[in-house]
This record gives structure tokens, C-alpha cells and sequence, in this order.
């Protein structure tokens, strides 16, 4: 996150610079998640906060794993059987409806009570593959097409990810709007 919102000169924090607890992801929603985390980072520190939400949502499977998607296999589910489990719900789906897109939603918050957050999504469509390819990234880019590049998430160069992703997207989103205030 820093190095995405390095134009705006901040110096960010982790939250748990000020707390072990971490912020209840209970809600239904990215956004509503991303303002949990955010109100609880502005919460201990008595800072401003920006907190994200994100997650893989796929067509056939009516936007599942969605904000569930860390724990999709379960509390604690590593990368693996995430992907797995994703697999197996899409072993009878052809590959033209596999349509998915990453989603990330940005909250900044001035103090915990703002009632006024400034909000940014970004998306990055795709679609699921049959197997894993490629060793870079985590979570669902070993799955994930990125049909501008021809490859997977996990194969995409770093840098290049970096620039592109749905995190990247919130983040120029966000700037926008900062910048728009």
C-alpha cells in the first residue's frame, strides 16, 4: 500500500504497530469490510486510516467466494485449498463461463467516527483457469487469466502486476479522489 500511495507523500502505518487485535471482517460487503478494518486502524491509533477489503468473484458461481474468499475452504484455509475447493466447484463449468474479476475496495477515514469516508473500488476482470500456473503472487493468481497479458496472475512479473492489479486500481482511484478534495 505504500508504494501504491507513494504520490501523496504519507507514511503509512500497520495497525498492529498499535494494537494485536485485528478488526472483525463480519460484514456481507467489500466496502463495509474495508470501513471495519478502517475504523478500527483510526480506533487504536487515534490516526487517519485506510484500510482494504478484496477478494475473487466468479460469474458462475454468482460471485462466490467474494469477501469469504481467504477463508473460502474454511477458517485458517491456506492458498492451496482455496484454490482447490474453487476448482472443484468449477469442474463442470466450460472455460467461456468462468468470467471472475479481483475486487479491492479502499476506506480512508479522517478519525474513527468519520461520517464522511472516502471510498474506492477497483476491478480486474478475467477468468478462472483449470489448474494452477505460474509461482508468483498468492491466493487465486495461480487460477486467475489475465487475458491483456496471456497468462496468469502468478506468471505476471511483479512490477507489472503491481501496476494493473484491482489493488492498484483502488489505489489510482483513491488518489483521484484525494487529489479531487
Amino acid at each position: 500500500m505504500q508504494a501504491l500511495l507513494a504520490p501523496l507523500g504519507l507514511n503509512l502505518r500497520l495497525v498492529s504497530e498499535f494494537s494485536d487485535e485485528a478488526a472483525a471482517e463480519t460484514a456481507p460487503t467489500f466496502v463495509e469490510n474495508a470501513l471495519l478494518k478502517a475504523r478500527h486502524a483510526a480506533a487504536v491509533s487515534g490516526l487517519p486510516a485506510i484500510a482494504d477489503d478484496s477478494g475473487i468473484e466468479v460469474d458462475a458461481l454468482q460471485g462466490r467466494p467474494g469477501v469469504y474468499s481467504a477463508r473460502y475452504a474454511g477458517a485458517n484455509a491456506s492458498d492451496a485449498s482455496n484454490n482447490a475447493r474453487l476448482l472443484q466447484e468449477l469442474a463442470d463449468v466450460a472455460p467461456e463461463q468462468r468470467g471472475a474479476r479481483f475486487v479491492c475496495v479502499m476506506a480512508l477515514l479522517r478519525h474513527a467516527d468519520d461520517p464522511v469516508p472516502v471510498i474506492a473500488q477497483g476491478l480486474w476482470q478475467g477468468r478462472i483457469l483449470d489448474a494452477p500456473r505460474g509461482a508468483n503472487g498468492f491466493g487465486y493468481d495461480p487460477l486467475f487469466w489475465v487475458p491483456d497479458h496471456r497468462c496468469s496472475a502468478a506468471e505476471l512479473d511483479p512490477d507489472v502486476k503491481n501496476r494493473i492489479s484491482h489493488r492498484a486500481r483502488a489505489a489510482a482511484a483513491l488518489l483521484a479522489l484525494l487529489r479531487e478534495a
